[in-house]
Order: structure tokens, then sequence, then C-alpha cells
């Protein structure tokens, strides 16, 4: 897979996935009234994260927010600064990731910054899934744990009668979105990681190193005697001082020795 397929492909999921979380978290159905014992209601209870709705039979549906803060469950608070820290993180990995496409040239950005943008998206989007499958995980523990505290509260047996029956409640759909969502999410960020890998710029380095060839037809010889390339005569006018006169004499070059070496 190329790295610009990689690096599309895990923006597109990802962003579907926040998308997801979005919607689960603005989503009533969190939790929906269980019908199991009594199929046929004329009221149908369900709740979400925001406000708890109420459905008649007569296709009537009343919700009423929660107006409160500190009266709710710790465990709801949670849940929903969870959800808000997944869609505020996953907002800005959106935005990095824009800049970071490989098919969008802004200017002269190098590959390098690039790689970076992207892993920092990738990092992102992962940390907003975490948080969406998380607070949702949340939620749906608390929801089994109240729903079998209430199956055992439910029959107060008295004389083999039912004396009490209480509302109980089960998973709802923005569950179910909201793990998807979340997966989504996690996924499209492992995705820009894998594609940061191929933005990476090669920073190996050779040094050149030259090979220069020794020069030709340079005769050595031990101290004491003079170079001679043993080519050719090599004439030439040498100036001696006798006495304080200046004579010229022309000198011709010896023939090779036997110290001589080419």
């Amino acid at each position: 897979m190329s790295v610009t397929m990689c690096q599309g492909l895990g923006f597109v999921v990802a962003v579907l996935g926040l998308a997801g979380v979005i919607a689960a978290t603005c989503m009533d159905q969190w939790s929906t009234q269980d019908l199991y014992n009594n199929p046929v209601t004329a009221v149908f209870n369900y709740q979400g994260l925001w406000r708890s709705c109420v459905r008649e039979s007569s296709g009537f549906t009343e919700c009423r927010g929660y107006f409160t803060l500190l009266g709710l469950p710790a465990m709801l608070q949670a849940v929903r600064a969870l959800m808000i820290v997944g869609i505020v993180v996953g907002v800005i990995g959106i935005l990095v990731s824009i800049f970071a496409l490989k098919c969008i040239r802004i200017s002269s950005m190098e590959d390098s910054a690039k790689a970076k943008m992207t892993l920092t998206s990738g990092i992102l989007f992962i940390i907003s899934g975490v948080c969406a499958i998380i607070g949702v995980s949340v939620f749906a523990n608390m929801l089994v744990t109240n729903f079998w505290m209430s199956t055992a509260n439910m029959y107060s047996s008295m004389n083999g009668m039912v004396q009490t029956v209480q509302t109980r409640y089960t998973f709802g759909a923005a569950l179910f979105v909201g793990w998807v969502a979340g997966g989504l999410t996690l996924i499209g960020g492992v995705l820009m990681c894998i594609a940061c890998r191929g933005l990476t710029p090669d920073d190996t380095n050779y040094k050149a190193v030259s090979y220069h060839t020794s020069g030709h037809n340079v005769a050595y010889r031990p101290g004491g005697f003079k170079a001679s390339t043993g080519f050719g005569s090599n004439t030439r006018n040498k100036k001696m001082y006798d006495g304080g006169a200046a004579r010229a004499e022309d000198e011709v070059q010896s023939q090779p020795s036997k110290y001589d070496y080419v």
C-alpha cells in the first residue's frame, strides 16, 4: 500500500469514526427500558447522557434534560467528560491531518514536517478512539451492574407473591454506535502512524572517498640521489661559481642507474 493511499484511508476512517463518536454522544438512547417481562406497555423510557425521554403508545415523546450537575451520578459525569475529551482531541487531529496530507502542498513544506504532523494526528486519533471506547464501556458496565441489582430487588417474596416491580434498563443503540465509532477512530490513527514511516526521509549519508592514482613516470631514489624520469634527454644549464666567477656549463643527464625505480 502506498504512503498516499494509507494516509488518505486513515484520514477518511478517522473522520467517519469521529462523526460516529459525535453522533453517539448526542443520542438519547444510551439506556433503554427492558421489556423482557413486560412486552406490552403504554410507556417506554430511555435515557441519554444529557436528558431522559418517555415515549407513549400514542407516539408522543417527551424529553427532559438533566438540569443539575451535582445531582448526577459520578459515573455519568465521567462518561460525559471522556466523550467530550475524545471529540475535542479528534477535531484537533483532523485539523492537523489536513495539513499533513501528502496530496496537499503548502508552500515549501518538507516531507519531514509532514511526517511529524502525520504522526501527531495519528496519536491524537488514537487518544480520541480510546477515550470514546472507555467512556462507552464505563457506561455499559454501570448498566450491567444496575441491571443485576434491579433484578435481585425486583421480586421480593412475601408468601410467594410479587411485591414490587422495578424498571430495568439495558443497552441502547448509542452504545453500539460509540463502540464502532471509537474503533474506527482508533484504526484511522494507527493507519496515520503507519503512513508516517513512509513520509520520513532517508537520513543515510554516504561519504565519498576520492582515490588518486600514483603519478606516472616518477622515479624514486634513496637519499643522496635525484629523481629522474628516464625518458629522453634532459639538458639544462647550470651556473657554477668558482672563486667568485660564474660560469655556465651544459650538463647532460646521466644514464639511469640501478638505484632508479620507475
